[in-house]
């Protein structure tokens, strides 16, 4: 693909790492010195994309295609990530296959069940048990969001204007248990991931039938049809979906046994079709992934059979301990939804430069606000947030991995605004007037949190301005383990809290996804805020149906529905996440594929021998 530069000055014709003139940074795969500093990305031999300055990073308009459709393309930063890829540990001599690594996990996953495992550290695991009918590359960088055929043959046929979708699965695959797997079995995973109210499931319900199934009127998912002694699968759609492809590429989509419990299934995992297994569970304490050696028969094309014999997780949750271990040597990996503490960050830098790197996604971090209820049903309350909140002293609690921003769909993703902020922050003076006006000083607020850092440092500044502008605040700071499934309970009746994305899919669709009434549900609710705006509504409903290769002539229109959710504060956008990609010296920095959707990818890392 051809990388542009959005704006800057002419570049020196050659360079060598590290040599570059100051806010230049040297690419190895071009040899060129590239200035970042006037808001441009580009990507280094690994297809990272190396940003110096974040809040001038300008999208790309750059287009992944597919046979059968385009996805528009992430852009995805790694600062630094060049020069220590070129210089990975002195003493390394070659990869090799084999061995053990060892990964520490802030949080154990809210479910590792394929059908209910929906947060970002379910799917570093179940990505690779878990293979669907479509996927992802397992590659770095703009490359990692090309959707590939995984047990289908092929990529969809299209038909019926976008409402038809037809697939054959491959032949001769069998389950990490030795049974077979066939058609059918993919539309009982689609079945089970409605009953079980999957997190994501509102990306389901355009599926013929699916909201009849999963509500109890219908005993059979009508909109899929199987042909086992052929392979052929059939999806029929309510309504065209553009972004449908990506949806069947979650690993909650991934066929399971049809013998499987419709129930979470927590220490006896259903098989899957994947380069590894998950085993030796200890809830919320460890897992294990040990290499699958019945998926070497299958030799699906883009998808890697694995170098470790076994991945051994465990959950610790002092950032401090995690980072020294890594820095150490003792433990291989720091999970990258873990946050390196501000404390050690420059020893890292400093010390493990060859192997550590912050890498930039597209991503949102927002305060929900229940609007639902009081005192957030009243929009001079959720403007008055607005105004209150200091986006920048929130980044500085972030330790140096957030970016301060305002608008629900993420830099690097169609439909991000370009246009200032609608309300100028802090203004604490008018933030109180505004609550005054409103009748509501001395009105209650909960306000939720992780007990996690610095999650938990932002949610403490943030309930220390409600208060200051007239809430009465009730912080409630909760295991990170039970913190989405508490504040998607609309029993928990949650006012406001901390909540974030990261990317399903590149498509603003899958932002909007948090604010979509469709998404309200009475467990496992995304729409933490339970926002239901009909121009919202009506907006997204709209264009959600253009498919992925046209969406670039839309993305205007998402920007304006972006700009307008801002200006209503449907929720408070406050930046996006730097990941840190953390690695001991003896796991191959250079090979280790840090994908855009799936992060670290497990499947990808050797030995140093």
């Amino acid at each position: 693909m051809e990388r542009s530069l959005l704006g800057g000055r002419n570049a020196p014709a050659a360079c060598e790492p590290r040599m570059c003139e100051s806010g230049w940074v040297c690419l190895r795969a071009s040899t060129q010195c590239t200035d970042f500093s006037l808001g441009s990305i580009s990507g280094d031999d690994e297809g990272r994309a190396v940003t110096k300055n974040r809040k001038k990073w300008t999208s790309l308009a750059a287009v992944l295609c597919t046979s059968a459709m385009a996805i528009t393309a992430i852009s995805v930063g790694s600062a630094g990530a060049s020069a220590g890829r070129a210089g990975n540990a002195a003493h390394v001599s070659g990869p090799v296959n084999g061995g053990t690594a060892t990964v520490d996990m802030p949080g154990y996953p809210n479910s590792l069940d394929p059908q209910e495992g929906y947060t970002l550290n379910a799917g570093e695991a179940d990505w690779i048990v878990y293979t669907p009918l479509l996927t992802y590359a397992h590659k770095s960088g703009l490359a990692g969001t090309q959707i590939i055929p995984g047990l289908a043959t092929a990529l969809p046929v299209v038909t019926d204007n976008g409402t038809t979708y037809t697939l054959t699965l491959r032949k001769g695959l069998e389950y990490s248990n030795g049974t077979a797997v066939v058609a059918s079995d993919f539309k009982f995973a689609v079945e089970r991931a409605l009953k079980l109210n999957w997190g994501a499931s509102s990306f389901l319900l355009v599926i013929q039938g699916a909201g009849a199934y999963q509500s109890g009127h219908a005993s059979t998912l009508t909109g899929i049809t199987t042909d086992d002694a052929t392979g052929r699968i059939t999806i029929k759609l309510t309504s065209s979906y553009g972004a449908f492809d990506n949806v069947l590429c979650f690993p909650a989509l991934s066929p399971v046994p049809q013998t499987t419990p419709m129930t979470v299934q927590t220490t006896h995992l259903p098989p899957g079709v994947g380069a590894y297994t998950i085993e030796n569970i200890v809830p919320d304490v460890s897992f294990d992934l040990v290499q699958n050696p019945l998926f070497a028969k299958f030799h699906i094309p883009g998808i890697p059979l694995g170098h470790l014999n076994e991945i051994k997780v465990e959950v610790e949750s002092n950032s401090v301990s995690a980072a020294e271990a890594v820095l150490d040597n003792q433990v291989d990996a720091f999970d990258v939804t873990g946050n390196i503490p501000p404390s050690l960050l420059g020893t890292i830098e400093s010390r493990a430069s060859s192997r550590f790197a912050k890498v930039i996604v597209a991503s949102t971090d927002y305060f929900f606000l229940n609007e639902s209820m009081a005192p957030f049903n009243n929009e001079q309350a959720r403007i008055a947030v607005s105004y209150a909140v200091d986006r920048n002293a929130l980044a500085r609690l972030g330790g140096g991995f957030t970016v301060p921003d305002c608008y629900f769909v993420p830099v690097g993703i169609p439909g991000h605004p370009t246009t200032p902020c609608p309300y100028p922050s802090p203004n604490l003076a008018k933030a109180k007037a505004l609550v005054k006006a409103a009748n509501l000083v001395g009105t209650k607020v909960s306000v939720y949190g992780w007990s996690q850092s610095p999650g938990e440092q932002q949610v403490e500044y943030y309930a220390s301005v409600l208060t200051s502008i007239g809430f009465k605040v009730d912080l409630k700071i909760i295991n990170p383990s039970i913190y989405w499934s508490t504040i998607g309970n609309v029993k928990t009746a949650a006012q406001t809290g901390i909540a974030g994305q990261f990317l399903d899919f590149p498509n603003p669709g899958d932002f909007f996804l948090l604010l979509d009434a469709r998404n309200i549900h009475p467990v496992n609710s995304d729409n933490f805020g339970n926002v239901n705006d009909p121009h919202l509504q009506a907006t997204i409903v709209r264009l959600e149906q253009v498919p992925a290769s046209q969406l670039a002539s839309v993305a205007n229109q998402w920007a304006a529905l972006s700009v307008y959710a801002a200006q209503k504060v449907l929720a408070y956008t406050w930046g996006s996440s730097q990941l840190p990609e953390f690695l001991s010296n003896r796991i191959n920095f250079k090979t280790a594929v840090f994908q855009p959707l799936f992060m670290d990818d497990w499947s990808s890392w050797e030995l140093n021998s």
